[in-house]
């Protein structure tokens, strides 16, 4: 594709960086394809070569209006479409540099504007999330039905697990920020399966939000912030040579991958940042990996239809981990349709696009309980949380599943 970037762009330290990704695009169209959003609206624009096209023309300079913002709000980010590009088209990134380029030149509606730093207030903080979760289960009784499906049950602490764990470590473990108060269970289950190894962890308190949140509401600087701050907080640890750092939210984990690349421009984190992300793994790839694996005590004959997150599928490119620790633990994984769409969830996406993320949902839904499953598992808390929604059988992290089958006292290493 060629490409010409207008000079008012020219000082940006990444437009070197997109203009290399358009300049690799031969719009071939394989990526609408597997686009979530075109499936639903047919509209090119609404695919990642219509975006690609919309990007391209903004940074050469021609009239923009807040239309083509509303198409690059659409997209997910889900990466299915760099899974299908033959090019190898980095679409995410470009997609990320465009959105931030074109936010800084055109306003947004004030409602939109405020919600979006509401959400970048509230859910990167577990303190602040916690209070706002606890007032909301209070009056879910009184809520409409549609926004009392949106809260998730009563759970223990945040703070359960701060703390915890080996003082020489050969993992640390990363809590996050929705996960930490929504799903506290997620790395509970990691630290029996952990311990059943014969694996010393620790899971550092003052680690917080990964920095996407931030980063795909286009406030940049705020998402580095975030990410300088796990750094210095797990650098000590690096010093003192872990192994790696298990992240259990896939979406957390495909951001930690890209700390190097977020920080490049930064004299004095980049290589830290590049370290970091070296040592992040997803718990079943590392764990596969290891050779390290869970015999079921007694076979738990439970069918689950399992649901890959875009993050684990797309973003960091791991297949069939999951189903080797699930099906050696002595689960039937069930066939599901359409495996490599994704489920709505994306974020914030389901409270900015609630119609597009609803029907992404109910489309999901429908595949993943067609087979009449007893539970549905995932790797990912914000998958995990929207289709608890609707779902008509349980929604269950992985890992959960796994500690399920351990007997009742650890192995020792």
């Amino acid at each position: 594709m060629q490409s010409q970037i207008a000079s008012a762009f020219q000082n940006a330290s990444d437009i070197d960086e997109a203009e290399s990704i358009l300049r690799s695009c031969v719009h071939c169209g394989f990526c609408t394809a597997t686009c979530p959003t075109y499936q639903i609206l047919g509209d090119e624009l609404d695919g990642p070569r219509g975006r690609i096209y919309l990007i391209k023309d903004f940074l050469a300079g021609q009239e923009t209006s807040s239309e083509s913002l509303e198409h690059l709000d659409r997209c997910l980010l889900c990466r299915a479409c760099e899974t299908t590009c033959p090019s190898g088209v980095r679409y995410a990134r470009l997609a990320e540099i465009g959105r931030r380029e074109m936010d800084k030149k055109l306003t947004r509606p004030l409602p939109q504007h405020l919600a979006r730093v509401v959400l970048r207030s509230i859910f990167p903080y577990p303190r602040r999330m916690q209070f706002l979760l606890r007032f909301a289960q209070a009056w879910k009784g009184v809520l409409r039905e549609d926004w009392a499906a949106r809260i998730p049950e009563p759970c223990e602490s945040v703070d359960t697990l701060s703390q915890q764990g080996s003082v020489h470590p050969r993992v640390l473990l990363f809590d996050g920020c929705v996960q930490q108060v929504t799903t506290p269970n997620t790395n509970r289950a990691l630290t029996r399966v952990l311990d059943h190894l014969g694996v010393s962890w620790a899971l550092p308190a003052s680690a917080g939000c990964c920095g996407a949140l931030s980063l795909h509401l286009n406030a940049e600087e705020e998402a580095h912030d975030f990410m300088r701050r796990n750094i210095d907080v797990w650098w000590p640890w690096v010093e003192e040579g872990i192994e790696a750092i298990l992240v259990s939210a896939s979406g957390c984990a495909s951001m930690l991958k890209e700390y190097g690349q977020s920080l490049q421009d930064d004299a004095l984190y980049r290589e830290k940042a590049r370290r970091i992300a070296e040592l992040v793994r997803d718990p079943a790839d590392w764990m596969v990996s290891m050779g390290a694996g869970i015999s079921a005590a007694k076979s738990p004959r439970s069918r689950i239809a399992l649901h890959n997150p875009c993050s684990l599928q797309h973003a960091m490119g791991l297949h069939g981990q999951i189903e080797q620790l699930l099906q050696d633990a002595g689960y039937e994984l069930l066939p599901v349709a359409d495996g490599h769409l994704c489920c709505g969830s994306a974020g914030t996406y389901s409270l900015l696009q609630p119609e597009l993320s609803g029907e992404l949902q109910r489309r999901k839904l429908e595949n993943l309980q067609a087979a009449h499953p007893d539970c549905i598992a995932t790797a990912n808390v914000g998958c995990q949380l929207y289709l608890q929604q609707k779902s008509q059988v349980p929604v269950q992290h992985w890992l959960q599943l796994l500690a399920d089958v351990l007997p009742a006292q650890p192995a020792l290493p």
